[in-house]
């Protein structure tokens, strides 16, 4: 792979602080959100039908700029990365690997995160893109983003719907992370496994698969009989139903 790409959101950044100050401007206890995010999650919605839930009516993108407005919208500081994604990058880049971070987000959580000064060569979200996951229109920005042929670039997220499924459409090579609610729940699903290139556990992880298949290919790392390998064939293209 001569670029990798990554998601935003259960990727490189941990969403409590999202849902738990959604949570507080709804007046709800945080957990509760975080069940019917779970359940969400589990039936293969969007995760922001959880806040319609609550609020039937409720326009997110109007609730999103009241908050705003209430000087209470989005914060993002080095707490919220996960604690793998500074290591990862920085051996990716020291590796010669062309690192992107393009993922779904507003242009203020494009500010902020260029804020933390991430090891990477171009952090970008969708809204500053001016479209929005699944829509192949990002993968081909993403793809023109890269730099490199749609064969040589890796797309890692957590995501089936989102991540996976239509960058492997837009001809990438994909990489599934199990984190986070979609990353957990969904890590096994027959279409994830069939069409995953890698699946992953960890971001550090990355660095030693930028050698280990050449693109268009699968190869498989040193695993006993009994240990289930990190690099999977790619199948029919599905969506998680």
């Amino acid at each position: 792979m001569e670029t990798i790409v990554l998601d935003i959101g259960e990727t490189l950044v941990r969403d409590d602080r999202h849902w738990a100050s959604w949570a507080d401007w709804l007046g709800v206890p945080p957990h509760t959100l975080g069940a019917l995010v779970g359940a969400a999650v589990a039936q293969g919605r969007v995760a922001t039908d959880a806040l319609r839930i609550l609020r039937p009516d409720m326009d997110v993108e109007e609730a999103y700029r009241a908050r705003a407005a209430a000087g209470r919208g989005e914060h993002l500081d080095e707490s919220d990365l996960y604690q793998d994604v500074r290591p990862a990058l920085g051996e990716l880049r020291a590796a010669g690997v062309r690192v992107v971070v393009a993922g779904d987000g507003t242009v203020r959580a494009g500010e902020l995160l260029r804020a933390l000064d991430l090891p990477a060569d171009l952090v970008v979200t969708s809204d500053e893109w001016g479209v929005r996951k699944p829509d192949p229109e990002f993968f081909a920005r993403v793809a023109e983003a890269s730099g490199a042929a749609p064969e040589a670039t890796l797309y890692v997220g957590d995501h089936p719907a989102d991540d996976l499924f239509p960058a492997a459409a837009a001809g990438m090579r994909t990489a599934h992370l199990r984190r986070g609610p979609y990353g957990h729940w969904w890590a096994d699903h027959p279409d994830v496994v069939e069409t995953a290139d890698f699946r992953i556990d960890a971001l550090t992880e990355l660095v030693g698969l930028v050698g280990s298949a050449d693109p268009g290919g699968t190869a498989a790392p040193d695993a006993s009989e009994d240990e289930e390998p990190k690099v999977v064939r790619r199948g029919a293209l599905r969506s998680v139903r």
